[in-house]
């Protein structure tokens, strides 16, 4: 392998863990307090993921302004709740740090071996097992066998941007970047910058470009809805979490947010942007406290998509342009794992992610998922949960049903997503917080 030194490690635990993000960190601590041998994989630097501080140069993981859209007391983990002294939303530095005390707190640092990039998976040999090749970062490849291999990888993998890009872009007199490449806005002092996008990244970057930036453009193709984090002074994902939430139908749920944000922020078309073409909960939602505020107070300028791009001139399909220094795509990601098997963990064409439970791939024994979900608020009770089913499969105390009974509930499963959400592959990994968490815990009760 590019002539780098093979060691074949003889000795494996019982389980792999890929990753030490949010995710994987829960995974480590489930298995870990059942006493289940596992060995922890992570590429970067440090454990944190998503939320770890970038070293100097290096691309990602997220951008200095970054805070949680959810509560602290929904995001921490159960048995390390954050500090009290946090704010609600934490910085990104205060959850890289929280994510290092919770490693440490657990005993989990020992396991995990950092700076290795996991090179391939596979399932060979009729034990079932699976051999996991790594790469350290002096250039050392490792072969180890194990039992059951966890992957906590998330679905934020790799950049995605337009394809096709606008014309002109070749010849774009300023930078074109991904939101995967920003990390402070102080970098674009003065400068012009068009944001395109309207997730939550961009609505993030764009409000943090704002107070820097000479001049900065939201362009949005798409209308998305947009809910702030708080409502009737209480944050989003605490009113999802409440009882009476709960017992309400979900077109009673439906309306009742649809009429709390006619309320909290009238209609998206008066800010000029797009209005959805899609009912709420039809599609993912942006949450966001700031960018309507900055485009009220013209910090923020709204624009449509993009129409073509002419040395610094970025035209845009409403005939309007503006000169501009860079161009910062938040375009989303696509969903990557280059280490499996073909057609793991999406089916064909990729168009759905093909998971029982959204965690154990059926074809597959010994190959499961943690994190690989995308619910309308704080994922840490959900992966949490779906670690501590794992880690009893893991030990024996619970057996999956058939093949072919775990292929029928995704068939199930993968009908409801489309009838709700339309024919999309990423729509396939969206989860309801309270039903799912209810499924769980179900399973794991049984």
């Amino acid at each position: 392998m590019d002539g780098s030194r093979v060691v074949d490690v003889s000795t494996a635990a019982t389980v792999c863990v890929i990753g030490a993000g949010l995710s994987g960190l829960a995974a480590a601590h489930a298995l870990s307090s059942r006493g289940i041998d596992f060995v922890c994989l992570e590429k970067a630097p440090d454990v944190g993921g998503i939320w770890r501080q970038p070293g100097a140069g290096e691309r990602g993981p997220a951008y200095l302004s970054l805070h949680l859209n959810t509560a602290k007391q929904l995001t921490g983990y159960a048995d390390f709740p954050m500090p009290s002294e946090l704010p609600l939303y934490p910085g990104h530095g205060d959850v890289a740090a929280y994510l290092q005390s919770f490693a440490e707190w657990a005993g989990l640092l020992p396991r995990v071996e950092l700076r290795t990039e996991v090179v391939s998976v596979r399932q060979d040999g009729c034990d079932g097992a699976w051999t996991v090749v790594s790469r350290d970062a002096r250039g050392v490849v490792a072969e180890r066998r194990f039992g059951q291999v966890i992957v906590a990888t998330g679905h934020n993998t790799e950049a995605a941007l337009p394809n096709p890009l606008p014309p002109g872009s070749d010849s774009f007199a300023g930078r074109i970047l991904h939101s995967m490449d920003y990390h402070d806005g102080s970098e674009f002092a003065g400068q012009n910058v068009v944001v395109v996008g309207l997730g939550a990244s961009a609505v993030d970057i764009a409000a943090d470009l704002s107070r820097h930036a000479a001049q900065t453009v939201l362009s949005v193709r798409r209308g998305l809805h947009i809910v702030p984090k708080q409502l009737f002074g209480m944050s989003v994902d605490l009113i999802a979490d409440a009882p009476w939430w709960s017992s309400m139908s979900f077109p009673e749920q439906r309306r009742f947010v649809e009429q709390a944000l006619l309320v909290a922020r009238g209609r998206l078309g008066d800010y000029g942007l797009p209005e959805p073409d899609h009912p709420i909960f039809a599609s993912a939602v942006t949450i966001s406290d700031e960018i309507l505020s900055r485009i009220r107070h013209g910090a923020v300028i709204p624009r449509p998509a993009i129409d073509s791009l002419d040395g610094s001139r970025v035209s845009f399909t409403d005939g309007t342009a503006v000169q501009a220094d860079a161009i910062v795509y938040c375009t989303g990601f696509r969903m990557a794992f280059p280490f499996l098997p073909d057609g793991f963990p999406a089916g064909p064409q990729q168009q759905a992610v093909e998971l029982y439970k959204r965690v154990v791939a059926p074809d597959r024994p010994g190959l499961y998922f943690v994190g690989l979900i995308r619910p309308v608020g704080s994922i840490t009770r959900l992966v949490e949960a779906q670690a501590r089913w794992l880690a009893r499969i893991v030990d024996g105390d619970i057996t999956l049903p058939p093949a072919d009974v775990m292929r029928e509930e995704i068939k199930t499963y993968l009908s409801g997503i489309e009838e709700r959400y339309g024919r999309t592959g990423g729509a396939s990994i969206q989860v309801d917080v309270g039903p799912y968490l209810r499924e769980l815990r179900e399973l794991q009760d049984a």
